[in-house]
């Protein structure tokens, strides 16, 4: 499926006369202010700014991971306000990390719009293309957009199907988070350090072009087919990370490849939740 838009393909967009909305969904775990600040600094003509935490994610509970999936109707009415309805294209951006725009892609899909995508490149692939910024703040205040949303979790598992798929021959966890933390050397979030049980070790910033995102975040379809060459398309996938944010950009990477997968949204912090689940260290 494609979720990724280019920088040219998103000019042609805002040529065509097709109605679209723009969602700034710029973040920082470690710094609240990351995302506010930045849009007040400078962002795309006519983008809103998403806030990962409240409109992306419901309160933390007991179990569920630290970044819930926002419940449907709460996203739907976010949604709604922001002027999305069946007829509009979404484009959501980030900086380039792709994490932002990502998670909010899979969380439209999840409501069963798929005419939605990620900005590949982001706001600096945008910028060296010469894409016109603004400073001035957009206020989401659309009382006419209806959304119509046919749930579909099709491409999502829970805890308990990860569990029963440990060690299964015919499944591959793909860990996203840094190699320490998947090894179990630290762990700055989670209450436990290591992985869930057979997952091998994907870094989800090692299919970005970090150093140079002025054309495209993702490196090559030649490098990314060669980075994921031992997963078997005839095995199930299932992506997961720290909370539900990161292991989507391995999941953008997968699309390119055209790599079926499933995503455990819960992920580590939510499987951790459970005192009974066994956690794995060291290389597996």
């Amino acid at each position: 499926m494609k979720r990724l838009i280019s920088v040219p393909e998103l000019f042609d967009l805002m040529e065509s006369g097709k109605k679209y909305v723009l969602l700034d969904c710029r973040f920082d775990l470690m710094n609240k202010n990351y995302g506010p600040d930045s849009y007040r600094e400078g962002h795309i003509k006519g983008a809103y700014l998403v806030d990962i935490e409240k409109d992306l994610a419901d309160s933390k509970s007991k179990h569920g991971g630290r970044h819930p999936f926002k419940n449907h109707t709460d996203l739907k009415k976010t949604m709604e306000n922001f002027g999305v309805s069946n007829d509009v294209t979404v484009i959501a951006y980030d900086d380039g990390d792709m994490q932002g725009a990502a998670r909010l892609i899979f969380q439209l899909n999840n409501l069963g719009f798929y005419n939605a995508y990620a900005l590949d490149g982001g706001l600096i692939s945008y910028k060296h293309h010469g894409g016109q910024m603004e400073s001035n703040e957009n206020i989401p205040n659309d009382n006419s957009a209806k959304l119509d949303i046919k749930i579909d979790n099709s491409f999502m598992v829970d805890m308990e199907y990860v569990k029963s798929k440990l060690y299964d021959k015919d499944t591959i966890l793909i860990d996203s988070r840094a190699k320490n933390r998947y090894l179990g050397l630290e762990e700055p979030v989670d209450k436990v350090a290591g992985h869930i049980p057979s997952a091998k070790s994907y870094f989800f910033m090692d299919v970005l072009n970090v150093d140079d995102m002025t054309n495209s975040s993702f490196k090559s379809v030649d490098f990314l087919k060669k980075h994921f060459k031992d997963l078997d398309p005839n095995k199930e996938i299932i992506v997961y990370c720290g909370s539900g944010i990161s292991l989507m950009v391995n999941a953008l990477a997968l699309d390119i490849i055209d790599m079926p997968y499933k995503i455990y949204p819960g992920s580590f912090s939510d499987w951790t939740s459970y005192d009974d689940n066994k956690i794995a260290t060291g290389e597996e």
